[in-house]
């Protein structure tokens, strides 16, 4: 079921605006002031990486990354100010590239002529107190996150042992009663019903909630708790990465039972993911299921695997008969 779902998935992006990279870099603390072009925040960033101009301050612009954000730092400050007739010309050239924006790190002084082109080519400046190294690696993270791909689908992510696991199924199978049985016995919750997932750059997938409905659940015949409230602040996770899909299935569904627990993946956002398909039967414990899935995995990832054990000693054993 899952991959069907993953099959209609549409892999979403957000464009990357000026307004939005400023807006979320404030949010974590970088400090960042528009200075100049205030109207060309809605610029969209179509490489979301970021860029020294180096030569490109000389009037070289043959492979000019003209689609990422500018920053200028020390160096790139000390050349502009060592320059006294060119100046305007040298910002000119590189204001009419079209560059989304223009970062100032140090908290430097922005000269008249970026000032002045700024505004007449609607590019909006920046400047942070940052140091420039700092803030290429803090905020080039953020680019990455910003411009990652997502999706979101039907679910509950948690994790257990450790590990980010992703409980799948048609609605009413049970779901957010294992995920509450999971809780009440020192796990922690990411997102229920409804999970956020997207792909870093190192392929792999991070899973969240949303804002509003972190650290809810709705279970069937008690209406909605908040998990915090009820057994504390430590039962809540803000973001894991996703190790194991487990799909709840009713065993009448199934066309055949695996009896050897067969390795079998799932792909999401084109990053294969381990997958393991749960019976559902009455009378069978999905909480202890879960955690001992969980569990199995860990001895797996460790290359431990029990049928491989049971095998060599079936084995010798007809060898010593």
């Amino acid at each position: 079921m899952l991959q069907q779902i993953y099959n209609k998935v549409k892999k979403l992006r957000t464009p990357v605006t000026v307004k939005r990279f400023l807006e979320e870099c404030n949010a974590r603390g970088f400090g960042l002031e528009v200075v100049a072009g205030k109207n060309g925040l809605a610029n969209v960033v179509e490489e979301a990486l970021l860029h020294r101009p180096g030569l490109a301050l000389t009037g070289f612009h043959k492979h000019f990354a003209v689609k990422r954000i500018q920053v200028v730092g020390l160096a790139e400050h000390a050349y502009l100010k060592s320059l006294k007739k060119n100046r305007m010309q040298r910002v000119k050239g590189l204001f009419d590239q079209g560059i989304p924006c223009l970062v100032v790190t140090k908290d430097l002084s922005v000269f008249e002529e970026i000032r002045e082109m700024a505004a007449e080519c609607e590019t909006p400046v920046l400047r942070t107190e940052m140091v420039t190294l700092e803030f290429l690696r803090k905020a080039g993270t953020l680019l990455e996150d910003l411009d990652a791909p997502y999706c979101n689908l039907h679910g509950t992510m948690l994790e257990v042992c450790g590990l980010g696991i992703f409980i799948e199924g048609p609605a009413g199978i049970g779901k957010s009663e294992t995920a509450l049985g999971l809780i009440k016995r020192g796990h922690a919750l990411v997102a229920d019903d409804f999970t956020h997932f997207r792909r870093t750059g190192n392929a792999t997938l991070m899973a969240s909630a949303r804002d509003q409905t972190r650290g809810f659940m709705e279970i069937r015949g008690i209406g909605m708790i908040n998990v915090t409230k009820a057994f504390g602040i430590g039962v809540l996770r803000g973001e894991k990465q996703l190790d194991l899909v487990i799909t709840l299935k009713r065993q009448e569904d199934l066309d055949e039972l695996d009896r050897l627990g067969t390795p079998r993946e799932c792909e999401c956002l084109g990053v294969r993911v381990r997958q393991l398909v749960l019976p559902v039967a009455l009378g069978r414990d999905l909480v202890n299921l879960v955690e001992t899935a969980a569990q199995e995995y860990v001895l797996r990832a460790s290359g431990y695997y029990a049928i491989d054990d049971l095998d060599a000693r079936v084995k010798q054993r007809h060898a010593e008969v």
